[in-house]
């Protein structure tokens, strides 16, 4: 037998570097994405599915699938028989997650408020939920019955009236999305569900298709770069969760941190894709030389040892050395990771400081595979960095919050001065004169 291929990660030492923030968020880099050729891959694609037909969205699977779906949206007998075959143990498994994130994301409702301005004056916000969404549900290296659950029960809770679920098309499975995902669909009551992949299913959501789907007010969830291309070039017309990109797990860890713990959450987000993003920033040279080894042995066993193994060799992934998990803690703010576990010491203080992450994983006993199925936390979360400003996936993520605005004739005889004021100030006499018109004689 052949020796195991040595698993080659970056190094990068940051000890006794003073760095801008600017510097910080270059201090790591990221996996090599071209969103730019990827949209003008996709603009046709959109295009053809805007002025096409069932039959086109057929086509574009037969190209990109492999295989042409008998129909595009999913009979419903099939959904509750992928339900009916159902692994017991994968049913109960996906019960108990369910419960979990409902139990968490349910706590998440926002409530009407009303402020009293001035007597005789409110302003009441009311959170509205979207009309209808498309929720997409990826297929390719992995099947992910996880994504269904993450994305349509937040949709419930927020009480969207419409739900549609989209995901590709198998080849193993005559066209029809991968039966897990369909009986997960099922288990949660959603019967709308289409057999469509990629850039089309979101061009899909985005204009509906004549007499088969009709067009949503929001698309979320994650995909590969074609699926954050048409999100991005379709922005507007639809509002979008985030341009989801490849994976990224960073790791802060001192010399308390286990290596086989490190090692084997590195290797789980490795195993995505062979672009995801595996970061150990760490005050220990020990724990990184121990990690190194642990890699080593573990990538080896693994099933999915080639695509970690080139994840890992990628420029976006690497072990970090720092001087203090403060300096760590700046680094880590500045790379804004997907996820982020934290193995060290004082886990209340550092997690306090912790600003820019998609979700936080405090100790070896939170785990971001647990994230990923039964934490109850969402696992659709923002990445490229853009954990610096925006959010995960939430009940909030469907809800719109919609101002009510009314004053009684006192209180708006009060403030009528103040806004003919800026009105003028602003150039913009008519806005006055809509003040003023109240106080004039009806006719």
């Amino acid at each position: 037998m052949g020796m195991n291929p040595a698993i080659t990660i970056a190094q990068i030492d940051l000890r006794g570097k003073t760095m801008t923030r600017q510097q910080l968020k270059r201090a790591i880099p990221r996996a090599l994405v071209d969103i730019d050729t990827a949209m003008q891959i996709v603009a046709p694609i959109l295009l053809r599915v805007k002025n096409g037909d069932e039959s086109t969205l057929k086509a574009l699977a037969q190209e990109f699938d492999g295989i042409s779906p008998k129909e595009i949206r999913v009979p419903i007998s099939e959904i509750t028989k992928a339900l009916e075959n159902l692994d017991p143990d994968i049913r109960m498994a996906l019960e108990v997650s369910i419960e979990r994130v409902r139990k968490v994301h349910g706590e998440q409702v926002r409530v009407e408020h009303t402020t009293e301005v001035v007597a005789g004056g409110t302003v009441t916000q009311k959170w509205i939920p979207v009309d209808r969404v498309g929720l997409y549900v990826p297929g390719g290296n992995a099947v992910y019955p996880s994504s269904v659950m993450m994305n349509v029960v937040p949709a419930q809770i927020a009480k969207v009236s419409s739900i549609a679920v989209a995901s590709p098309p198998q080849k193993d499975f005559g066209g029809l999305p991968h039966p897990t995902i369909l009986a997960t669909c099922a288990l949660l009551g959603i019967t709308e569900v289409y057999a469509v992949g990629g850039a089309q299913a979101i061009a899909m959501f985005a204009y509906g298709v004549d007499g088969l789907c009709d067009s949503t007010d929001l698309v979320t969830g994650p995909g590969n770069i074609y699926v954050a291309a048409a999100k991005r070039a379709l922005r507007g017309l639809i509002s979008i969760d985030s341009e989801a990109g490849p994976t990224e797990i960073a790791i802060l860890a001192d010399d308390t941190a286990i290596a086989i713990d490190v090692a084997a959450d590195l290797i789980s987000q490795a195993e995505h894709d062979v672009h995801a993003s595996a970061v150990l920033v760490t005050t220990s040279q020990d724990l990184a030389a121990a990690v190194c080894l642990e890699l080593q042995a573990r990538v080896a066993a693994t099933k999915h040892s080639e695509r970690i193994q080139k994840a890992f060799a990628g420029p976006q992934s690497a072990i970090v050395l720092v001087d203090s998990i403060s300096q760590g803690i700046d680094v880590i703010n500045g790379y804004a990771a997907e996820h982020l576990e934290l193995h060290v010491a004082n886990l209340s203080e550092v997690s306090s400081k912790i600003r820019n992450a998609g979700a936080v994983f405090l100790g070896r006993y939170a785990p971001v595979s647990l994230g990923d199925y039964s934490a109850g936390s969402n696992h659709v979360l923002p990445t490229g960095g853009c954990a610096c400003h925006s959010s995960g996936l939430s009940v909030q993520s469907f809800l719109r919050g919609i101002n009510f605005i009314e004053y009684n004739e006192s209180a708006f005889t009060d403030i009528a001065a103040t806004v003919i004021t800026l009105a003028n100030a602003e150039d913009l006499p008519a806005h006055g004169e809509a003040i003023t018109a109240r106080f004039e004689e009806r006719k």
